[in-house]
């Protein structure tokens, strides 16, 4: 395993550890003196660069990454459906929506 995919598996595991700590402290009823101690993020990982390839073949530079290990030009919306079945599912969905919102439309207002 390459070092960078570690520091993003550990990236990953900071992130769980900081969320079971909120999930605890919600199921605390979010009590203020219940609140989870901070962790800070290990300082090998605060610098934790994208390193996608850029259209001009260099490394991305940017520091904002994700959970995943990339910034949000490189890892982040979903290119959409690929497959007809996917295809047809986003379709129905849409159809679905306007008709909800011809639907929301035509109601009178109070």
């Amino acid at each position: 395993m390459s070092d960078r995919a570690e520091k993003v598996k550990r990236l990953q595991e900071y992130y769980q550890r900081s969320d079971e700590r909120f999930k605890r402290w919600q199921d605390a009823g979010f009590r203020h003196n219940a609140a989870p101690p901070h962790e800070p993020m290990p300082d090998d990982l605060i610098d934790l660069r994208c390193e996608a390839k850029t259209r001009a073949g260099t490394p991305c530079k940017r520091k904002d990454i994700y959970r995943n290990g990339r910034c949000k030009y490189h890892g982040g919306a979903s290119s959409g459906a690929k497959t007809a079945e996917g295809k047809a599912r986003q379709l129905e969905g849409y159809r679905h929506w306007q008709e909800e919102q011809r639907r929301l439309k035509s109601r009178p207002t109070p």
